[in-house]
């Protein structure tokens, strides 16, 4: 008896390991080179950050002027715009809260798209790739925080300071 459980087990076991991809190799499909697929597929990721990144997004702002040094004054009424409504979903490095860390995020968006998501955000989610990219990545619908035209550009600005610039 104990010999014919064994051999049912080894059996059993042959089998599984042929139904899971053991035994000969399989052909590759016709016409299907792997290689040109990955190199396409990476080539239109490249395409979709680079477009992402020259998108000033949707709403009002579509061309704001930005200084080459940092506004401090600035800067420091957006540090008090985050502690109130950023900081409990957005971290100031590059680690995911509930939102995106902010961590560069100067370097990847124009300040008109970040400005714009930030006042206009249903719209943004409802109609703009990059915002929708970034609901499917973190799962949860930013809340529109109802900011000003002011408080936008002050937190623009302190993302800045976070980012480096003096």
């Amino acid at each position: 008896m104990k010999k014919l459980i064994f051999v049912v087990t080894l059996a059993i076991g042959f089998a599984f390991i042929n139904a899971c991809g053991g035994g000969e190799p399989k052909e590759k499909p016709k016409g299907f080179d792997a290689d040109a697929f990955n190199e396409e597929a990476d080539a239109g990721a490249k395409e979709k950050e680079k477009a992402a990144h020259e998108s000033k997004g949707i709403g009002k702002f579509t061309n704001v002027e930005i200084a080459a040094t940092l506004d401090a004054k600035m800067a420091q009424a957006g540090s008090g715009v985050y502690d109130l409504k950023c900081a409990s979903c957005h971290k100031l490095t590059d680690e995911k809260l509930v939102g995106p860390g902010w961590k560069d995020v100067t370097t990847r968006r124009k300040a008109e798209w970040i400005m714009n998501f930030s006042t206009n955000t249903d719209e943004m989610i409802t109609k703009d790739p990059a915002a929708q990219a970034m609901l499917e990545e973190c799962l949860v619908r930013m809340p529109n925080q109802s900011l000003s035209d002011d408080d936008a550009r002050a937190v623009y600005e302190f993302m800045r300071k976070n980012d480096g610039v003096k």
